[in-house]
């Protein structure tokens, strides 16, 4: 087993010297001997929760290491930044603001105070605006501007507004209404808007426009773009309210736009972008999926908030989670984690979870304003099996980095086709199993005398497929992939990032890098509109500027 040198120790805590030293120890041992001096390592390392079952059996601790993270937990703090979390303290402290998507998840009947107000009645009534308009376009009295019902839904987002919504859309497919289409329009790339209205029947189609400001630039100029291709198609200017409706705070611009102002939905500052789907920003959800599997879908995430808030440490799925995760992270030098969920209704989660992970974590500085002088934020990638094992799991499994990695298993599938998803469950199974044993030389060379193989050959080829195993993973199950156990599944990951930024002590519900590019690119924007180049921009960005300029024959 390869051990990266790039560790850095979360130092700042007396407990870090325990666990360097049991890096150490682990690098001594291998999976198979911890399993096989603990007969029952299944039943102790796995937890239950919210319909989810997670596995963490196949990770390289011990009792003593598990003992010693959960002191970092107690010494970062962690059971108090919880309760300051949910009890809706400005936890946000670059821009002063409580965290409360979980608060659009909240079915406990109590209050949810920020700044001394109780946000959860507003909450219930925008969620009954929802379900009524969800109503009309069920139930077709919801017209176009010719008298036809929606058939297409056109979601035009970006981040926030796009990936999680896409995420929950993807998995909850089986649960589809038959009679409407889900679309949408995301990259500014004029490319990704005509591939859509190519899908589309103007008279049938709804867009949902989807900004908190309603002057993200993206979401903007998409927005623009679908109501003149609506206007080229015929829809007069009067019938713009009966296609386009908002997800916004900004109503003066929204009804500028055209949109009429009872059918604007609205958003708090105190829920980010990569926490939104749970807000009317999900409204496709219930839309395609219905409203009452909507309301479940916030259930599940419920059931894991109250299993975060209210477990202890050592039996807390989040938390293990994200103590698993700084453990490969700051000790080992694990440089990425790898998502590999193993339903294809789950094939753009881990997309999600890198906005969510990466746009979090991916900070240098802590609260306080000091520099880290540790890693933080791991690159999260993945995709669905088993396409995976035909693409990236050779590197998995005998690649020389260290890459952590979280299986989702299904245990039952909403499609019966002979025997594919035991197929399928079994190739997970299978792969977290081998990434744990790996194949010995002795094994080998066993399987290559049973297959006849001459002594010469089997000794060249024993280094070639030696693997050599010991390589950590985590597997959840769950029943079956439906909005309760969805929404769980969601909210594991949101709390587990959490969990991690506390203990790496930064806010990671900022995303000031993402600002950054947001604003050079509306100041080269103008030059490019303009057809100038600025002469403070440096020669690399000026020369890049006058190319394309030359290529449009601007110049």
């Amino acid at each position: 087993m390869l051990f990266s040198d790039n560790s850095t120790p979360l130092n700042q805590y007396t407990i870090s010297n325990a666990l360097v030293k049991d890096k150490a120890r682990m690098q001594t041992t291998t999976l198979e001997k911890l399993f096989a001096a603990s007969s029952d390592r299944f039943t102790r390392y796995s937890i239950e929760a919210a319909d989810l079952f997670l596995d963490y059996s196949k990770n390289l601790i011990d009792e003593t290491t598990l003992n010693h993270l959960l002191h970092l937990a107690e010494q970062a703090s962690l059971p108090e930044a919880i309760k300051a979390m949910f009890s809706g303290e400005k936890i946000n402290t670059t821009e002063q603001r409580a965290v409360l998507h979980t608060a659009l998840r909240n079915f406990d009947n109590k209050p949810v105070l920020v700044d001394g107000k109780d946000v959860m009645p507003a909450i219930c009534q925008v969620r009954e605006k929802m379900q009524e308009f969800t109503d009309k376009i069920h139930n077709e009295t919801w017209k176009g501007w010719t008298g036809k019902s929606i058939r297409h839904i056109v979601n035009i987002g970006i981040g926030g507004s796009y990936l999680g919504i896409k995420t929950v859309i993807d998995a909850l497919k089986p649960y589809h209404r038959n009679n409407l289409q889900a679309h949408f329009i995301v990259n500014i790339d004029p490319g990704d808007i005509a591939h859509v209205c190519k899908a589309l029947d103007p008279e049938r189609t709804l867009f949902i426009i989807a900004s908190k400001s309603f002057g993200t630039l993206e979401t903007l100029e998409n927005a623009l773009s679908a109501k003149e291709w609506m206007q080229q198609q015929g829809m007069p200017e009067a019938a713009t309210a009966q296609h386009f409706v908002a997800v916004s705070s900004n109503i003066k611009k929204a009804v500028a736009f055209g949109i009429a102002e009872e059918n604007i939905f609205p958003l708090w500052d105190w829920v980010g972008g990569r926490y939104s789907l749970w807000s009317t920003i999900g409204l496709l959800i219930p839309l395609l999926a219905g409203f009452d599997n909507f309301i479940d879908l916030l259930k599940g995430a419920h059931a894991m908030d109250k299993h975060f808030q209210t477990s202890a440490m050592n039996a807390n799925m989040p938390v293990i989670l994200g103590l698993l995760g700084v453990w490969y992270h700051n000790y080992f030098g694990a440089e990425s984690y790898a998502v590999l969920p193993y339903d294809s209704g789950l094939e753009t989660f881990t997309n999600h979870l890198q906005q969510v992970d990466m746009e979090s974590n991916g900070k240098t500085v802590k609260v306080n304003g000091e520099s880290v002088t540790y890693h933080t934020g791991a690159v999260i990638w993945g995709n669905t099996g088993t396409n995976g094992q035909h693409a990236y799991h050779q590197l998995l499994h005998q690649g020389s980095r260290f890459i952590p990695i979280d299986f989702i298993v299904p245990l039952t599938s909403h499609y019966h086709f002979s025997e594919q998803h035991t197929h399928l469950v079994a190739n997970a199974f299978a792969q977290s199993q081998a990434l744990m044993s790996g194949e010995s030389p002795q094994r080998i060379k066993e399987s290559l005398r049973a297959q006849g193989k001459d002594e010469a050959t089997i000794q060249t080829l024993i280094p070639h497929k030696k693997t050599p195993g010991n390589r950590p993973s985590n597997t959840i199950t769950m029943q079956q992939l439906n909005p309760a156990t969805m929404g769980a599944l969601l909210a594991l990951y949101e709390h587990k990032v959490f969990v991690q930024g506390i203990l790496w002590q930064i806010n990671s519900f900022d995303q000031w890098g993402v600002e950054l590019g947001k604003l050079l690119g509306n100041k080269i924007f103008t030059q490019l509109a303009k057809h100038h180049v600025n002469n403070d921009e440096d020669t690399s960005t000026k020369g890049l500027i006058d190319r394309f300029l030359h290529a449009n024959n601007l110049q």
